[in-house]
Formats: structure tokens, sequence, C-alpha cells
């Protein structure tokens, strides 16, 4: 038996074989490392600080930023936005979640980026209140309630980062549905959903609880980290929400980031509202009260409701024994610039600046810096 085998005479074929082969085992952020060898790619700049020499992804991407800005600005010039949102982030935590095709893994990679949501959409929305939902095992599990303390709810999540089992929307979706039809008339009912599986093991008809979140006004978006579903694009379709698939983890997180700003309004909950709201005065220093959000006696700091003077920690926040939303003036503040966008500015090239009549400046109006 002849056990020889032919090579051919070419070596460097076989040679590309095997480095197609080596470059398709590795996983998708190996291969940015490896093929990109994006070390090379950076140069220091007058300043010593170190940039990338092709910039064309970041301009790219502002670019579409202010494409975003002008359609929303020229199609929504009169349209309300919602103040107060209450809403729900469902993570997927089944077995798709430690894939490694994001490094180190999905489940990771979700952590950072919900993170840093939490922390913009506090920043942003300083009136609106957040809850955290996971999924595993084909079961929903409610992390946190609704609320507004950040670090609560990211210390939360940071502790249950545990992958298992299959993914069920229907489960998420029936849980979420029983806390948000508990919301006042004027809060506004949002879930997102970070979806890492490719399909989803539901005990029940998914089509028929999608029908109850479009009737209860609770706008569904879904962000995958896989691929295309069309039951996801369906849920967000009907519910007024938006479908996206994340290529890497610079598109997920501008894709996460893309829901802190407030959505516009659904036509129902567009009417006007009177919301009964309580400024707290500060306590003094030397003050000892007991602390209703910790049910225990605290010295120092705190705020005292208006209404039944009980001790509450943080603002903005809702009084345990009377109801009140308590919040401070610098967040209503924050809250209103949503309703008064700064006007998108004219991009002016370099060819019509060197034609134009008009003098521009040279250097940039805000950091001063020479503007090439």
């Amino acid at each position: 038996m002849n056990n020889t085998v032919k090579r051919p005479l070419n070596g460097g074929v076989e040679d590309d074989d095997e480095d197609e082969a080596d470059g398709a085992d590795l996983e998708a952020w190996e291969r940015t490392y490896a093929e990109d060898r994006s070390w090379e790619s950076l140069q220091e700049d007058e300043s010593g600080l170190l940039r990338p020499i092709d910039t064309t992804a970041i301009h790219h991407a502002q670019y579409r930023r202010r494409l975003r800005a002008l359609a929303s600005t020229a199609a929504t010039a009169r349209i309300q936005k919602g103040l107060i949102r209450y809403l729900y982030i469902v993570v997927d935590l089944s077995k798709a979640a430690s894939e490694t095709d994001l490094k180190p893994s999905r489940m990771a990679v979700i952590g950072r980026q919900v993170e840093a949501f939490i922390r913009e959409f506090f920043d942003q929305n300083p009136l609106s209140h957040i809850g955290l939902v996971t999924i595993k095992d084909g079961i929903a599990h409610c992390l946190t309630e609704l609320g507004g303390s950040p670090e609560s709810h990211i210390k939360a999540l940071m502790g249950k980062l545990e992958c298992s089992g299959d993914a069920s929307l229907q489960n998420a979706l029936e849980l979420v549905l029983g806390y948000l039809n508990q919301i006042p008339s004027y809060g506004h009912r949002e879930v997102l959903i970070l979806y890492s599986a490719l399909s989803t093991c539901d005990p029940g008809d998914l089509m028929e609880t999608i029908q109850k979140c479009k009737k209860s006004k609770i706008r569904c978006s879904v962000i995958g980290l896989a691929a295309e579903m069309f039951i996801c694009k369906h849920l967000s379709q009907e519910t007024g929400g938006t479908y996206s698939v994340a290529l890497d983890e610079s598109h997920l997180k501008e894709l996460v980031l893309e829901h802190a700003p407030p959505p516009p309004a659904i036509a129902e909950y567009a009417t006007a509202n009177l919301i009964k709201m309580g400024f707290p005065q500060r306590a003094a220093e030397s003050a000892v009260a007991i602390c209703t959000c910790h049910e225990e006696a605290r010295t120092g700091g705190g705020y005292t409701c208006p209404r039944c003077k009980v001790r509450v920690c943080e603002l903005p926040t809702e009084c345990r024994i009377c109801g009140l939303t308590l919040i401070s003036s610098p967040h209503l503040a924050r809250s209103y610039h949503h309703l008064f966008p700064i006007v998108p500015f004219d991009e002016v090239s370099q060819t019509s600046q060197n034609g134009s009549s008009h003098n521009f400046s040279s250097d940039c109006f805000g950091c001063q810096c020479l503007l090439r």
C-alpha cells in the first residue's frame, strides 16, 4: 500500500491554504489584531497624544450622527419627547452569551455596555427609572425593581453575570408587562432587549404576548448580538421600537447609547399632564434621622420630604411614605434640554471655505484648537 502524500510543486499554494485555515479558526477579535496590526496605525499628534492614522471610520460615524440629527430635526420639529421614562433592560444570559466572538465573551461585553448605558441614561434622564431583567434557563428573573439609583443597578448586574440554559423571549415580555402595566399614565413605558441567542424557548403563543405589549403602549427595542431574527424584528415593528444587530463591540456601544436620549412620545401619551413633585431641602450634617431608603438611623446629609417630613438619602426618588416624587431643580432643568436641542451646524468643506468671500476663523470657538 502506498501511503505517500503527493505534495504540490508550488509550495506557496499550500502555505496560503494553511494561512486561510488558521485565519478561519481565529475569533473575530483575534483576526482584528492578527490581520490589521492596529498598533501600526497610530501616530503622535502635536500634543503628544496617540491618534489613529486612518480616521475614516470615525468620520463616517460622525457623519451618520449628523444625518440622523438633521432628519429628526426636519421631520419632528414639534414632536413631544418623553421626559419621565420607565425602562426595563432585558439581558440575555443564556448559553449563547458565553460565545467568544466578542472579547473576552458576549456576556462581559454586554456587562460593560449596560453599565455605561445606565450612567448615560440617568445623566440625560434624571427623572426616569430603570429596572433590570435577565433571561436564562428558560426563565426570566427580575434583578432590580424600577428605581433611580445607577449604582444599585450596576452592582446587582455585575453580581449575576452567569450564563446557562436557553433564552425565553415570551417569559421576559410577560414579566416586564406585569410591572409596566402599573406605571402611571404620564410615564413612558419602554423595554430594551440585548439578545444573544438565535432562538427562543417559549411556553405559549409569543405573538399574543407581542399584541399585549402593543395594546399596553410598551415600546420594545431589540439589539441582537448574533444574527437577525424575524421574531425580534416583528416585535420591534409592532410596538414602535427599533431593531439592530451589532457588528462588533464599538458598533454595539453606539447602538446601545442611541437609546439614552428620550424617543418621541406615543400619541396617546402626548397629552398634557400635571404631576405633583416635591423639592426637598437638604438636612443638616449633624442631624440624626431614620432613613426610609435603608430603614436605619443615619447622620449627615440626606433630604427631608416637604409633605411627610421623612428622610431620604438621594435624589431623585419617590417617597416611600406619601408617594411624592422628590427631585431637585437641576434635575428638572436637565430633563428639559431635550425639548430645546441645539440647531445643527452646517458643514463647511475646505473647497467652499477657500472659494467663499467670508472669512472663517482658523481656530475652534470651543476648544481653541486649529481647524484643518
